[in-house]
């Protein structure tokens, strides 16, 4: 009943979230100080928290932004591996490709946030994987034959060509298999978990900074397609996050209470990407339609219509059903295993990042070791199915979502759960996902410059509890944030520089220098470690403490990431699962409770303040 009667209090939050702010100052007038403080604060805080459920109009529609924000991310990825298979000129396996990614991300999806971290984190298709795959596929051994590059030789149901490609991406398929077993391994074993006392905010920051820092290039390209819809999008975007967010429209409601009424929407703050990219998306379709847009792909702004991947619309099946082993049986190259094993090793870096700032943006705790655990593990299982299911790709928690997640306020967790199974009914409806590449590249790139801004922000943010007015400090972020820039520039622009004669050592040599999360990273956790400072000066005391008033709507704090299902609770009575090192055991916690509450009772009063000397251990 108390669950049942929370609800229903915050059922209409998002309605009426600004009288119930504006009632509070008046409320502490003369009676406290610093007032606009407090309202700024609040402010901040997530509108929903990791456990709130929005209504459920509210729900699908932040569900669907969501899955807006991260098609950019997984559509590319089927659309730039299919250059090393072979298929540029095969649309339709394409659109199979991209239904069997998205199927996958969506299942992945709610196995994190059911049984995995329990965040609201969003997984999908990863660029870490994407380096490895696209650089095993252009060895040449598995060079495209040049009758594949002409589509006038090209024939896509010819046994040959399927072949062709088939047996390109059953290698690919179990060398991505047999490299996730790492990351399963990593993750279940409890190894990253015992790491963690050895990753602070020194480490976390430069991580979470560099995914957003080092997609400069990528988000730049998309913006010069069409620099004005760009600039628009971004403009847009800007207007209904920060400056249209405490405006509210007036809707017509009914409840119970008070029948039919006007209730206040604050649409601006919880759907401002959405908004933005439908908005572009529209003029984007007006200029289409008038032919203000060039039609030849030659010509500046080409690809700000909105016509022009509309062979992929038509050519789509409305029902399509991904299943494992649909390309053939995989097979395994070793040079493919150890490349992709370096890949899951960024990729790991990243996503422990990742669960640090959901966190933060959703106004949850820092996660505990055993959730870090089971949601590496998880990931590692993803990735496992990604390779089974053949999407050519493994999964990873999208940082794009993680930052929507500071700009809309909604921390819930239901919406990323709603926004998977939305991903596995688009994963089964081609022709209903395909509508959707019709989004113009410009509008993408005019949200990747919101999106990773925040991202490489919310990375800096974490710094907050570190002392950074230590010389110590500030060298470990500057050189491990300047190095991981220029540092995989070079490797870029140099390939062959590194040649000890094994190609597979090469290779894991290449991507490790060339991607800048696992440079900074690394750089961050060495020096950090190896440096002298006090744990208040790493900032590792502030990542201990629960503060439980900044959890919103959150009843208790360490119950975030519960197993569920009732699972935790049926296992707190066994002691043996405390050794189980991605599972959660309320015997310690109540044991500590019960310390806790002992030592606050026997602490000295000082001056009547009750203030105390604070001891780091």
């Amino acid at each position: 009943m108390a669950s049942r009667k929370r609800a229903v209090e915050i059922d209409n939050l998002a309605f009426d979230i600004g009288e119930e702010v504006n009632d509070q100052p008046r409320q502490k007038e003369g009676k406290t100080y610093g007032s606009s403080s407090a309202e700024e604060e609040n402010r901040n805080k997530p509108t929903y928290c990791v456990t709130d459920v929005p209504p459920w109009h509210l729900c699908i529609l932040l569900a669907i932004q969501h899955y807006l924000i991260a098609f950019g991310g997984i559509l590319s990825v089927p659309l730039i591996l299919s250059e090393g298979l072979c298929l540029q000129h095969d649309s339709l396996t394409q659109s199979r490709l991209i239904n069997t990614i998205f199927f996958v991300s969506g299942l992945c999806t709610l196995l994190q946030v059911t049984f995995g971290v329990r965040l609201p984190i969003l997984q999908g298709g990863t660029f870490a994987l994407l380096t490895p795959a696209v650089a095993m596929l252009s060895m040449p051994e598995w060079k495209c034959p040049a009758w594949t590059q002409n589509a006038t030789l090209v024939n896509t149901s010819s046994p040959a060509f399927i072949e062709e490609w088939q047996s390109r991406m059953r290698t690919l398929q179990g060398s991505i298999m047999v490299a996730s077993l790492l990351q399963i391994l990593v993750g279940f074993s409890g190894l990253i978990g015992l790491l963690m006392r050895f990753i602070g905010p020194l480490t976390i920051a430069p991580t979470i900074s560099l995914i957003g820092l080092s997609l400069y290039d990528s988000a730049g390209s998309k913006l010069g397609s069409h620099w004005g819809i760009s600039a628009m999008t971004t403009a847009l975007i800007i207007l209904f996050s920060q400056y249209l967010c405490r405006v509210p429209i007036p809707i017509p409601a009914y409840s119970k209470a008070k029948k039919l009424h006007i209730s206040k929407f604050y649409i601006f703050q919880s759907m401002p990407i959405l908004l933005g990219i439908l908005v572009s998306w529209l003029v984007c379709y007006l200029l289409t339609i008038y032919d203000v847009l060039p039609s030849d792909p030659a010509q500046y702004g080409h690809l700000a219509r909105t016509d022009v991947k509309g062979n992929v619309v038509n050519e789509a099946s409305w029902f399509t059903a991904p299943y494992p082993g649909q390309w053939g049986l995989p097979t395994v190259s070793l040079a493919g295993v150890m490349g992709l094993m370096a890949g899951i090793i960024c990729s790991t870096a990243e996503s422990v990042g990742n669960y640090y700032a959901c966190a933060k943006l959703s106004g949850a705790p820092p996660p505990p070791k055993h959730a870090i655990n089971r949601a590496i593990g998880i990931e590692g299982f993803g990735c496992l199915l990604a390779g089974a299911f053949g999407t050519g790709n493994g999964t990873t928690s999208f940082s794009e979502n993680v930052a929507a997640l500071g700009i809309t306020k909604v921390g819930s967790r239901m919406v990323i759960c709603l926004s998977g199974v939305f991903m596995v009914l688009m994963g089964m409806l081609g022709k209903i996902g395909a509508i959707f590449t019709t989004i113009p590249t410009p509008v993408i790139g005019g949200m990747f410059l919101i999106m990773f801004g925040v991202i490489s922000a919310a990375g800096i943010s974490n710094l907050q509890s570190t002392d950074m007015n230590s010389s110590r400090n500030i060298f470990i972020f500057g050189f491990s944030i300047f190095t991981a820039l220029v540092l995989p520039n070079w490797i870029m622009k140099n390939p062959d520089f590194f040649k000890t004669g094994i190609n597979e050592l090469d290779q894991v040599i290449h991507i490790l220098l060339s991607t800048h999360m696992f440079v900074g990273g690394f750089l961050g956790f060495f020096l950090d470690n190896t440096i002298p400072g006090t744990k208040r000066e790493r900032g590792l005391l502030a990542l201990d403490e629960f503060h439980v008033e900044d959890l919103g709507n959150t009843s208790d704090a360490e119950d975030v990431y519960d197993l569920p299902f009732g699972i935790t609770s049926c296992l707190s009575s066994q002691s043996w699962v405390q050794y189980i090192p991605f599972c959660p055991w309320k015997g310690k916690r109540t044991q500590n409770k019960s310390e806790d509450n002992q030592m606050s009772q026997s602490e000295p009063q000082q001056n009547g303040t009750g203030v105390t000397e604070e001891f780091a251990f």
